[in-house]
């Protein structure tokens, strides 16, 4: 059975809704979404007719369009819209805007930190407990876990198997596509398979996390869209709320919050095994501490070499 986020369900924005459902929802209903997201403080001061003009569909559709995004009717994605702008300050709209050309590098700096912190604001919002409970269980108890992401998602994979090796679990992240596809081969029931995808519809990974599934391995999918193909291979789902703005593609945005899903998968693994974890994390900072500049064991190695002779100075 699949868990995530379903429109029901979410109780976050309806802005962060509207765009993690956009891929899946008919054209004309994209449209009317557009419209949405580009001006949402107006929805509450425009009648139905308006923006089934200004989005060149029926009224018909802007209603089918509200059901998708979870809301009953038009009159309560007004109400929804008009109750989420009255909790933004216009602080928050400005820095929440497109960084624009002539944006200074003050204005750069505060746009992009209040994004990234939105990033993972929202993204904690949404994200369904119930649906990462189950995949920390799983990932608890696998015999192994493969990691499948290319591009950006590739560093986000590499982080959650490093984090899993430091407690002593075995993951293993693949980028390669070849690679991937056979160690998803000799997955069987014991096993869990992640794939990490902001569109949710990159090939490679959705072709590896569909075999790992095809050998009996519990799958999950990391994705931006709720409805995206790779969620059709994947038991469990877990979304992130990332916004893309003109500079920042999903490419770049996309790893603040897949790195906030995964702090809290790791978290709830590493709970799992309190006692394991403690003992794993001391072992692999002590295995380390001797290679950091001016730590106690760097001091003991310089202060137990013997003195060096004159004529060896």
């Amino acid at each position: 059975m699949v868990t995530g986020d379903t429109p029901e369900s979410n109780e976050s924005s309806p802005l962060v809704q509207i765009r993690s459902l956009l891929p899946g929802l008919a054209r004309a209903e994209q449209r009317v979404a557009n419209i949405v997201l580009a001006d949402p403080a107006s929805i509450s001061r425009r009648s139905i007719t308006e923006v089934a003009e200004a989005a060149g569909t029926s009224e018909t559709t802007v209603t089918r369009f509200c059901k998708a995004i979870g809301v009953g009717g038009y009159p309560d994605l007004r109400i929804a819209l008009a109750a989420d702008t009255a909790r933004t300050s216009t602080r928050d709209r400005e820095l929440g805007s497109d960084i624009a050309p002539d944006d200074d590098i003050t204005q750069i700096i505060s746009k992009i930190g209040y994004t990234d912190a939105k990033a993972v604001e929202e993204t904690a919002q949404q994200l369904d407990p119930d649906s990462l409970e189950a995949l920390v269980d799983a990932v608890a108890a696998a015999r192994r876990i493969d990691i499948y992401g290319v591009g950006a998602s590739s560093f986000v994979a590499q982080d959650l198997q490093q984090k899993l090796h430091r407690i002593g679990l075995t993951g293993f992240a693949w980028s390669d596509t070849h690679t991937a596809l056979t160690s998803a081969a000799v997955l069987g029931p014991d096993d869990v398979a992640i794939g990490i995808s902001h569109t949710g519809a990159t090939a490679e990974t959705v072709e590896a996390l569909r075999e790992a599934r095809h050998r009996g391995a519990t799958t999950a999918a990391l994705t931006n869209f709720a409805r995206s193909p790779i969620t059709e291979v994947a038991d469990h789902v877990l979304t992130t709320a990332v916004r893309e703005t003109t500079y920042r593609s999903g490419a770049m945005s996309s790893r603040i919050g897949q790195l906030t899903v995964i702090d809290c998968l790791f978290i709830g693994v590493a709970q799992r095994h309190l006692d394991q974890t403690k003992a794993a994390l001391e072992a692999t900072y002590e295995a380390v501490a001797g290679h950091r500049l001016g730590s106690r064991p760097d001091r003991r190695r310089h202060k137990e070499m013997p003195a060096a002779k004159p004529e060896e100075a």
